[in-house]
């Protein structure tokens, strides 16, 4: 059995920059002195002219992305997760989305997968940042198909878009001649009729292995990929539930304000539903090899599969 492909998300966004690049011709990128980490640049090499490095000053960069914006350019704002959500967040919101201007926030280095860098780079609270802001739609990606595809679609709409990508390779799961990418729409991975599981972006490959391993035990566990957490997906997480009567949502990232919760505002209001979510419990991460972290804090197949074994009973 030949062993299976593995990307970090972050190389598939500089990747997907750079071949767009030609097609639109106003796309411009922005970095804030982080061009290697982000992989952004791969399109500076092709395109030197449209990249900008605004020096380590991420609300100066966003402000820079909106100016672009409003001449009509289609800046993507580059930096890691913690300084683009967190140290620029107001200028995201009131200089980006308060206006919905056209820009896209490509924020890589997300999630407890950050590693060594520890807790002050492992941004797990972008999401629930991102999700609260008025007219902001927020992708995650699961690998490097939907990561390109994510960028694609965040060049295609018109508004200010928010894209989580990773430092850890992660297997590649939508090589498929069949796999769509639509905005706002969830994708049904497995089926099943005992418990349904929720995941978006690293941890997605890590469900569809646990649910491998569930139905060595007798657990028939449907897996959903939910790449756009905002505008959730919101009939396929009713039908699910209805379905199968458990949910379990996974996620890199805070088990408050995350994918979690997004599901758990739908579900409570129009479906009340056994939940357990899986993620980060209020807690900061550590310095750490990204493989060992993901499997500490309860992200890894393994781990995946005891708690949902244990919650389907």
């Amino acid at each position: 059995m030949s062993e299976v492909k593995k990307i970090a998300t972050r190389e598939s966004y500089g990747n997907a920059l750079a071949e767009l690049g030609a097609e639109f011709e106003n796309l411009v990128v922005l970095d804030a002195d982080l061009a290697a980490a982000t992989k952004t640049g791969v399109f500076k090499k092709a395109f030197p002219d449209r990249h900008i490095d605004c020096g380590i000053a991420e609300c100066n960069m966003i402000g820079i992305a909106a100016g672009l914006a409003a001449t009509g350019k289609i800046p993507f704002a580059s930096s890691f997760a913690m300084f683009a959500a967190g140290r620029a967040f107001e200028q995201v919101r009131n200089s980006v989305a308060y206006p919905k201007l056209n820009v896209k926030i490509g924020a890589t280095h997300a999630g407890i997968s950050v590693g060594e860098d520890g807790a002050t780079h492992q941004c797990n609270e972008d999401i629930a940042l991102m999700r609260t802001i008025p007219g902001m739609v927020v992708l995650n990606p699961s690998d490097d198909v939907e990561a390109k595809a994510a960028v694609r679609a965040a060049i295609e709409h018109e508004g200010p878009v928010y894209l989580r990508f990773g430092r850890l390779a992660v297997p590649v799961i939508n090589d498929k001649p069949d796999y769509k990418f639509e905005l706002g729409k969830g994708v049904v991975l497995r089926e099943g009729k005992d418990v349904t599981i929720i995941a978006t972006g690293l941890p997605v490959s890590e469900c569809m292995a646990a649910a491998d391993k569930l139905s060595a035990d007798g657990i028939d566990a449907k897996v959903i990929n939910i790449h756009t957490i905002k505008p959730l997906d919101e009939e396929l997480v009713l039908a699910a539930a209805k379905e199968t009567g458990k949910v379990v949502t996974v996620e890199e990232h805070s088990v408050i304000g995350g994918l979690g919760s997004a599901v758990c505002d739908v579900l409570s209001e129009k479906c009340p539903t056994k939940v357990m979510k899986i993620g980060i419990n209020d807690t900061f991460g550590e310095s750490g090899p990204a493989v060992e972290l993901v499997k500490k804090y309860g992200l890894d197949a393994d781990s995946i599969y005891a708690k949902v074994k244990d919650f389907a009973k």
